[in-house]
């Protein structure tokens, strides 16, 4: 851990964050698998268009990050505009995706943290940023379109899953047996 018991540092927050991510996939992924084909492809009003495509470009964007933090290559050299065609290839590289971000996170010191990483955006240009920040980016971007992928289940035969029930202790029990099947700290 980053900070103490009575003020984390940022590093426990982008621990905490890791996980989070971990287990709002988890919850989003099980109500999605009962999806039938019909509805889980369906166009609907949405940033992309499609449940399906929402989750891809999740793991996606996960992928791409984690390239620029680590410098390890994770995409296929000739990834185009989509990583998975089916639901089951893609949960089980977002779980690959999950943890490799909690063990990169729980792994970072605080000045790798403080860092700068310099990537090159998709369209080519150049930037360099702090890595918390690229962190906090990744976080904020997953957050944004689980909301959506959320939204558009609303409007599906399964209802959308409880995604706000992570942080405090009060509603421990509503996750402490996920946390277990997916072997996360009983925090």
């Amino acid at each position: 851990m980053h900070g103490n018991a009575l003020c984390p540092g940022l590093g426990d927050y982008l621990i905490a964050q890791a996980r989070n991510n971990h287990w709002s996939n988890n919850r989003l992924h099980s109500a999605c698998l009962r999806l039938s084909a019909t509805e889980y492809y369906q166009k609907r009003p949405s940033f992309f268009g499609s449940i399906q495509i929402h989750l891809d470009h999740i793991v996606f964007v996960d992928w791409l990050y984690l390239e620029r933090l680590t410098g390890k290559q994770y995409l296929p050299a000739d990834v185009g505009e989509e990583l998975h065609s089916e639901l089951a290839p893609l949960v089980e590289d977002q779980v690959k995706a999950d943890r490799a971000l909690i063990k990169y996170c729980e792994a970072a010191k605080p000045e790798t943290l403080a860092s700068k990483v310099s990537f090159k955006l998709l369209d080519g240009t150049q930037h360099t940023e702090a890595v918390w920040g690229v962190l906090a980016h990744l976080f904020t971007h997953q957050i944004h379109h689980r909301g959506q992928v959320h939204d558009m289940l609303s409007a599906t035969s399964v209802a959308p899953p409880q995604l706000d029930q992570f942080f405090l202790s009060s509603d421990l029990q509503l996750r402490e047996v996920e946390l277990k099947a997916l072997n996360l700290p009983i925090e």
